[in-house]
């Protein structure tokens, strides 16, 4: 067991957050802390960490444990650069790596009777600077960082000059690159895309360590967690499995608690009936079982009535009338921003009763097109028509379209001012805002609260063209299901940008992937078109995304397949040689280590500084190898 949480409670004043929170972490597990907004998912990390004390329990962590922490929200900055930053997680490699310099350049001016004392040091360091990782850790960061959607080109920029988003993904990575033993991951996906998050699962799927992570990414919970810790009313219960045993498991034992507690109500209900109708016989013997009953009822263990059920976000999307059969016509459009082009001719049309999604990279312009198609931007060259009858509702993840200073009351009477009082109250009702929660202002909500207002316009719209930017962002799991049941009985027609990967799995009908290529069609949800890719490409790649804008599926030919599996041939046998270089030069260096403890060099400083020569050569062309491998296998 690397970690114990043992009875947790927290409270912020009267509210009480944490009721009682207990679980375990096994050495190497993946764990998963799932709930709703607001449940304190979060605040549970934190106390893990000791940023914040619990008002009563106890977290225990083994001894000599060391424990790393991301948050939502970083800020931090612990170099001068995004290299610098990563490698500052190994302080005590760097360190070392300093310290051999220094000795290195010490030997040239040492006597002969100070030399061997000198190296004998000089091979302990060097010794445990290797077994450590010393000449590979640059390597790993810069794997890292590639991972996390960064380029080489941006390796040197100056932490001061990223957003809040790309300091979050370069905490990740240095928290990666110090490898602790236990990882609290706080939402760590939610600046990276789609190649970053596939990266990630990779990694952490393969991360010797144990992992705690709070996630609204269903298909990640699914590939990376061995284990649920469901945080509801304050409460934990644990379940073994990903995310999709743990929605069928618990979906099981709620529907069987309900049933024991309705059957323990009937038994206590009849055994009162019982008592109250041998009491009335008024007869010593009745009276006599009648007490004997009420002891063992009163004995009986009483279950806890079924937790009620929290407020649900109601969501239905109507049209007020229908389209024609074509929508929208997106054609040969070119945009640039300060003369950085973001997409060139690029493509596509949109027809009635389309569910289409838009996936790509970060940067690659799905949000550009958009605000394209919403005149929220302006394009130098091409033509976006609209079809007959044709009526867009726009959802912006960065909700700008909401006014700062109104309250949600006032937001929705505004957009709306033919609607009654009494109408907007039930809209804003059914998205979870009641009472005094109307007058709350637009500036004091949190993002969740922000995507239920913009989900409540979009709702009164009634448009038969639905166009949403990352929808699911800041909505819990709940709101999530309502958002894509709403969604699937939708009448009109819908074009989307998400990296929600279940989300997509459930809504789309169509894929657009964007390159810097261009576009290339997918037909299927997202399950099909990881299925085509595959099938085209082998393990889906970031060479196979730069590829995949190219050719479509439709005009791939024999000849196309042909090339791909040479280039893919190609690539394994340069991999093998990498492989076999990088096997034969750890056998030189194991013998190389094999020559120091020879008693006769010991003693001879003209062979230690041979094989040290030798040695440093050795771990140089490592060291390439090793980054050419990390190229090579992305």
């Amino acid at each position: 067991m690397l970690l114990n949480v043992s009875h947790l409670y927290k409270s912020f004043g009267e509210d009480s957050i944490i009721k009682d929170a207990t679980f375990t972490v096994d050495e190497g597990s993946k764990v998963a802390i799932v709930g709703n907004n607001g449940t304190g998912k979060s605040t549970l990390l934190k106390i893990i960490i000791g940023d914040l004390p619990a008002d009563d329990g106890e977290v225990t962590l083994k001894k000599d444990a060391t424990i790393g922490y991301l948050a939502q929200y970083q800020e931090d900055a612990f170099g001068s650069n995004i290299l610098d930053t990563v490698l500052s997680a190994r302080e005590d490699l760097l360190s070392m790596e300093k310290k051999l310099s220094e000795m290195e350049q010490q030997m040239n001016s040492l006597d002969h009777s100070e030399m061997d004392a000198f190296m004998e040091n000089y091979h302990k360091l060097q010794h445990q600077f290797d077994i450590n990782g010393g000449y590979t850790f640059r390597s790993e960061a810069v794997g890292i960082l590639k991972g996390l959607g960064f380029e080489q080109e941006d390796f040197e920029k100056g932490m001061n000059e990223l957003s809040g988003g790309q300091k979050t993904r370069v905490s990740l990575g240095r928290l990666l690159a110090s490898s602790p033993d236990l990882l609290l991951l706080d939402e760590p996906i939610n600046h990276l895309d789609l190649k970053s998050i596939m990266w990630l699962e990779g990694y952490l799927s393969g991360y010797k360590g144990s992992v705690i992570i709070v996630a609204h990414d269903r298909y990640f919970l699914d590939k990376i967690a061995d284990h649920i810790v469901d945080l509801s009313y304050g409460k934990t219960t644990v379940y073994t499995g990903n995310y999709t045993a743990f929605v069928a498991q618990k979906e099981i034992n709620q529907l069987s608690y309900e049933r024991s507690y309705e059957k323990q109500q009937k038994e206590i209900e009849h055994q009162k009936a019982v008592i109250e109708k041998l009491q009335s016989f008024n007869r010593e013997k009745s009276i006599k079982r009648a007490e004997s009953r009420k002891k063992t009822l009163d004995k009986m263990e009483i279950m806890d009535a079924p937790d009620k059920e929290m407020p649900k976000m109601r969501l239905t999307l109507e049209i007020e009338k229908e389209s024609g059969k074509d929508v929208l016509d997106f054609s040969h459009v070119t945009k640039s921003y300060d003369d950085k082009n973001i997409f060139t001719d690029l493509s596509f049309e949109v027809h009635k009763g389309d569910r289409i999604a838009i996936l790509g990279d970060n940067g690659t312009g799905k949000t550009t097109i958009l605000k394209c198609i919403n005149g929220l931007t302006d394009f130098e060259s091409g033509e976006i028509r609209f079809g007959s009858n044709v009526t867009v509702g726009y959802y912006d993840q960065e909700q700008q379209g909401l006014t700062e200073t109104n309250t949600i009351f006032s937001e929705l009477h505004d957009a709306y001012p033919f609607l009654t009082e009494t109408k907007v109250r039930n809209t804003l009702a059914a998205f979870m805002f009641t009472e005094d929660d109307v007058f709350k202002r637009i500036k004091d909500l949190s993002g969740g609260e922000r995507g239920r207002v913009s989900l409540a316009k979009l709702m009164l719209s009634k448009s038969n063209l639905l166009i949403l930017d990352e929808p699911t962002n800041h909505l819990d799991m709940d709101s999530k299901l309502m958002l894509e049941e709403a969604l699937n009985n939708f009448d009109g027609t819908l074009l989307y940008v998400s990296h929600d990967r279940y989300f997509v799995n459930k809504t789309a009908n169509t894929i657009l992937e964007l390159t810097s290529s261009g576009l290339t069609k997918y037909l299927g949800n997202y399950d099909d078109y990881i299925a085509k890719k595959e099938q085209l490409y082998g393990t889906v790649s970031e060479d196979a995304s730069s590829k995949s804008a190219e050719v479509t599926a439709a005009k791939l030919d024999f000849k196309e397949q042909k090339r791909i599996e040479a280039e893919k041939r190609k690539l394994q046998n340069k991999i093998s040689k990498i492989e076999e270089e990088i096997e034969s030069l750890e056998e030189k260096k194991a013998a190389i280590d094999e020559e120091f403890l020879k008693p006769e060099n010991m003693v001879n400083s003209a062979k230690l500084n041979e094989l040290t020569a030798e040695q440093n050569k050795i771990n140089v062309r490592l060291e390439e190898l090793y980054d050419q491998w990390g190229l090579l296998n992305p």
